[in-house]
């Protein structure tokens, strides 16, 4: 169903009403004009046979017997024959000659007019009649009145006649009207929808897309080209502020580790009183939680950027998720959380290994970490269709539901205080988003406050099956992984 609100039915009315409207003054017009045509034919026939009717009553008012004008007009005018009603009058109004019922005319009412004149008059139970009166003044000077009289049925049925065909016609060219605006409409708005479809596509790690110019010199061009030009100038943006997010990050992480080793060194001697080592020590805190801050803005930045040195081999993703979360088993078992683990046989990926165990460590500390004592952690690792995934369900305090479309930005934390309480950043879950678009994948969440939350990790799944060579390779290389870092 086409939306009233969009530029394509509004035109498409617009269209339809304009044609619509321009119709109906064009059928007004010819309807006006038929009307009046056929009146003035009808008004010159009329008033042709009142003269000829003139002519015989002058030729014969000399006669002592005025029947005579009587039997001479109906001898030479056949009224009934041209569907015309003619009545003869003398000066005083009395009756000479009538053709028809007398009911076609009105009572006589006009001795005293000199001119001819015209009226119309509607016989009981008939169609509305013409008269034409004509003076007839004869050689003896006596005068007589000539009334021709004719129905306007004809022309009445000729009119409605035409009203209908004018409807239809209006009625078919307004339909004719809307369908074919609409379908011109739409091939001239397609390529507007295809630059909204291709705009809708471009993100933040694709902005070296552009919009497709096509070489028509009209508007649409235009407008590909002024967005081409607003992308470019987006992607020149990112760039710098990427850049910019790496490089002070990577100028950061110096003095900090020279902080921190300060600190330690601090720290360890032994004539340092206890007030000042309190201080020292959280500084000390703050200086790691710092370093931290700077390492996975360093990160995101370089992955963003496309600049993240990724190393790509195919390995069994269920069993990085198996080894993952026994190493992060004590970390749950402090707080009293069971933490269960169901994985499929094998499911190959092609990715950084690094990287995803990354994605695991982070969602399990995340689960842990906002679950209370006692509750449960579950993680599922599995293939849907063509797509690996990996799921982290909790019983923990959940999520609103207005912040959902937000955690996964940076610095984003749905409660302040007890984010930074718990250690949290509010980079871990941009981290995890960045890692899955750099492998062609994403993370969402399903979560309610008070009943958990479920986060989904998917990416591309391997085509190729597994042999006992990389099996082999894949155990080697687990046994290698570098350590496990909570970002």
């Amino acid at each position: 169903m086409m939306n009233p609100g969009s530029i394509r039915f509004r035109l498409t009315v617009w269209y339809a009403g304009v044609l619509a409207g321009i119709l109906v003054l064009f059928s007004l017009a010819i309807y006006v004009g038929v009307s009046t045509f056929l009146r003035r034919n009808l008004h010159g026939s009329v008033v042709k046979d009142a003269q000829e009717v003139g002519s015989i009553v002058r030729e014969n008012a000399n006669e002592r017997d005025e029947t005579a004008i009587g039997r001479e007009v109906g001898e030479h005018f056949s009224a009934e024959s041209n569907e015309r009603f003619v009545r003869v009058l003398a000066g005083d109004g009395t009756l000479i000659y009538s053709s028809g019922s007398d009911q076609v005319f009105p009572p006589w009412s006009n001795s005293s007019s000199d001119w001819a004149f015209e009226m119309t008059h509607r016989p009981p139970g008939k169609e509305e009649v013409l008269i034409w009166t004509e003076p007839v003044l004869a050689e003896s000077g006596k005068r007589y009145f000539v009334q021709v009289a004719a129905s306007q049925a004809y022309n009445n049925d000729v009119l409605r006649d035409l009203l209908g065909v004018l409807l239809l016609a209006l009625v078919v060219a307004t339909a004719i009207a809307i369908s074919g605006g609409f379908f011109l409409i739409r091939s001239s708005l397609k390529p507007l929808d295809n630059i909204a479809s291709r705009a809708q596509k471009i993100t933040s790690r694709n902005l070296h897309e552009r919009m497709p110019e096509h070489n028509t010199g009209d508007e649409l061009q235009q407008l590909s080209v002024s967005l081409n030009r607003m992308i470019e100038k987006l992607e020149e943006s990112f760039h710098h502020i990427s850049r910019f997010s790496a490089d002070a990050s990577h100028e950061l992480r110096t003095p900090l580790t020279i902080m921190r080793g300060e600190l330690e060194t601090a720290l360890q001697d032994q004539s340092t009183s206890p007030e000042a080592r309190e201080v020292l020590g959280s500084v000390l805190e703050e200086t790691v939680r710092l370093s931290k801050i700077v390492d996975q803005l360093l990160t995101i930045s370089r992955l963003d950027a496309g600049e993240a040195s990724i190393e790509v081999s195919r390995f069994d993703f269920a069993e990085l998720v198996r080894t993952t979360v026994e190493h992060m088993r004590l970390l749950a078992d402090e707080k009293n959380i069971p933490l269960r683990v169901e994985a499929a046989d094998a499911v190959h990926v092609e990715g950084d290994r690094y990287r995803l165990q990354q994605v695991v460590v982070n969602l399990l500390d995340n689960a842990v970490k906002y679950t209370p004592e006692g509750g449960s952690v579950n993680v599922k690792v599995g293939a849907d269709g063509d797509k690996a995934v990996l799921t982290v369900t909790d019983s923990g305090i959940g999520i609103p539901q207005e912040a959902q479309t937000h955690i996964f930005e940076r610095f984003y934390r749905t409660d302040k205080a007890r984010s930074r309480q718990m250690g949290g950043t509010g980079l871990g879950l941009s981290i995890v988003k960045s890692i899955g678009a750099a492998h062609g994948g994403q993370v969402s969440v399903q979560s309610a406050e008070g009943r958990g939350s479920t986060f989904r990790f998917e990416i591309p799944r391997s085509s190729v099956s597994a042999d006992a060579g990389s099996a082999s390779s894949e155990s080697q290389a687990i046994a290698s992984a570098k350590p496990i870092e909570i970002a």
